[in-house]
């Protein structure tokens, strides 16, 4: 049982859908996060009807005045934050000849910036309670492929940005995660086998549940222990 308030972006759907719904059958209060009322409408009635406590928020991470206003109701919580999960973000891709700039400024706010305001923020909160951060980062992290640069690099900002700030967080009682899952039965997903011309076959891809079972295992270690890194990948090929 994982008690507390949990924060997670990108709520609505794949592996964020996933970690709220774990969590919420672990016995977490949860704030979710995304930018379409509809689909998080649903998560927040799924997760209630699983018992926990759970509200929705329809805002947009990129745009610092939504950013402010949820940083400003979290602040305001008697009991502060226990859990950050960041599991929003963007994916657009182009050869590097052809990529246009824009889409990777898009990227960059989205992937990087907005979870580097929002984690900033909301700090002081986490180390009242002795927090966690999880960030939902890629495989793209770890291995650059064609096609991806853009996201890839926002990636691997995203590792780098968990790494230091893990380093300076832990006297602090917080522990930082980051997570590379390979390619995971989401509508991103969906999506980029479209791009790419390929048959989507979800039931061969990593389940976004199989990645909300090993963030709630990481969550629920021991003080005595901290997960880094975790790197997963489809079993089947």
């Amino acid at each position: 049982m994982t008690a507390g308030v949990a924060l997670i972006t990108g709520g609505s759907q794949g592996i964020g859908r996933a970690i709220a719904l774990a969590l919420a059958k672990d016995g977490m209060s949860l704030l979710l996060v995304a930018r379409r009322a509809g689909p998080l409408d649903d998560v927040v009635r799924e997760a209630r009807a699983l018992g926990a406590t759970a509200e929705g928020r329809t805002i947009d991470l990129v745009d610092d005045q939504d950013r402010d206003r949820l940083i400003a109701e979290v602040e305001s919580l008697p009991s502060g934050l226990d859990l950050l999960v960041h599991s929003a973000g963007m994916i657009a891709r182009a050869d590097v000849a052809d990529a246009s700039v824009d889409d990777f400024d898009h990227q960059y706010q989205a992937n990087l910036r907005a979870p580097f305001a929002l984690t900033k923020a909301l700090l002081p909160s986490l180390r009242r309670t002795h927090g966690q951060i999880v960030f939902i980062s890629s495989s793209a992290a770890l291995v650059a492929r064609a096609n991806a640069s853009q996201y890839a690099a926002t990636q691997a900002g995203l590792r780098s940005l968990s790494t230091s700030l893990r380093d300076e967080v832990n006297q602090d009682g917080i522990r930082v995660t980051t997570v590379f899952p390979g390619r995971t039965a989401t509508p991103r997903q969906a999506m980029i086998h479209g791009w790419e011309g390929k048959p989507y076959h979800p039931e061969r891809l990593l389940q976004p549940e199989d990645v909300a079972a090993i963030v709630v295992a990481s969550i629920t270690l021991p003080r005595t222990a901290e997960v880094t890194e975790i790197s997963i990948r489809p079993m089947i090929k």
